[in-house]
């Protein structure tokens, strides 16, 4: 075990993701505060990838600020950014029909899209707490109508304190139902995400390790784009669910807290919280 540990410290890149690794909600995970210490006093490139499209990168460093975590807004990219980027190489100055937030909404616009509820491009949508009938029926007649249909990332459900809760993966399925139609995914585990990752890190695949909490999108991601692949149990995936997928992480750890040399989740603070 400790070999592990040594290998994956003595990597120079590290892909992060954060709901179910870092945090679950507004609780930060058990020794979250001294990894990310640690990547920064061992001058570690990393990037927090997440799925998730509803906070901007500004957003996401205040989040972390509020967490005790100091990360700079150059550190954190994001599903939204990634399927704005998609988008813009595909049909520069489109316009879109959104069901997201902000940070989702934010990153179109500066991509150069505009918002389009009569006869779009595009149907792009997110996580986010505007899902609603009303819009799900405007989605899937804007469809109907030829828009094509985005998801930012494929998630089916998310963790946050109180449990599990349905993320874009499930949104999107009553609209790919009603239309006979399969949306594009942008997020993990799609190869794009990958590579802009790698490109952010100026890093080698050889030289970087993935750490998700999730097999189906992190580590399959890592897996399927040759990366070093360390799966954290405290989040979706559980130890009983990995027999399930064809698959397997090469590391499997309790969470991030086993990292940092000398470091034991009971001596964490927010492990207490």
């Amino acid at each position: 075990m400790e070999n592990d540990l040594e290998y994956i410290r003595s990597k120079r890149a590290f892909i992060i993701d954060m709901d179910g690794v870092i945090y679950h909600g507004n609780m930060v995970l058990p020794g979250a505060v001294d990894f990310v210490e640690w990547l920064t006093h061992s001058n570690k490139a990393f990037l927090f990838l997440t799925n998730s499209s509803e906070r901007s990168p500004l957003e996401l460093s205040q989040k972390l600020a509020r967490l005790g975590i100091i990360v700079d807004p150059e550190h954190f990219y994001t599903s939204a950014l990634a399927t704005a980027g998609f988008l813009a190489s595909q049909k520069p100055g489109g316009s879109v029909y959104v069901i997201g937030e902000p940070g989702l909404i934010q990153a179109l616009y500066d991509a150069g899209f505009t918002m389009n509820n009569v006869n779009p491009d595009y149907v792009v949508v997110g996580e986010g707490r505007g899902y609603s009938l009303e819009a799900l029926e405007r989605a899937v007649k804007l469809v109907f109508g030829g828009a094509r249909l985005i998801g930012t990332n494929p998630d089916l459900t998310g963790p946050v304190e109180g449990g599990i809760v349905p993320a874009c993966g499930s949104l999107v399925a009553p609209i790919e139902l009603s239309t006979e139609t399969k949306a594009y995914f942008v997020g993990k585990p799609n190869p794009l995400m990958m590579r802009h990752g790698l490109r952010r890190l100026n890093a080698k695949r050889e030289e970087t390790v993935i750490i998700g909490d999730r097999m189906d999108t992190d580590i399959v991601a890592g897996v399927e784009a040759e990366i070093e692949t360390v799966l954290v149990l405290s989040g979706v995936t559980k130890m009983a669910d990995i027999p399930r997928f064809p698959y397997r992480p090469k590391h499997i750890l309790e969470g991030v807290f086993e990292i940092p040399p000398g470091m034991d989740a009971s001596q964490d603070p927010a492990a207490h919280t």
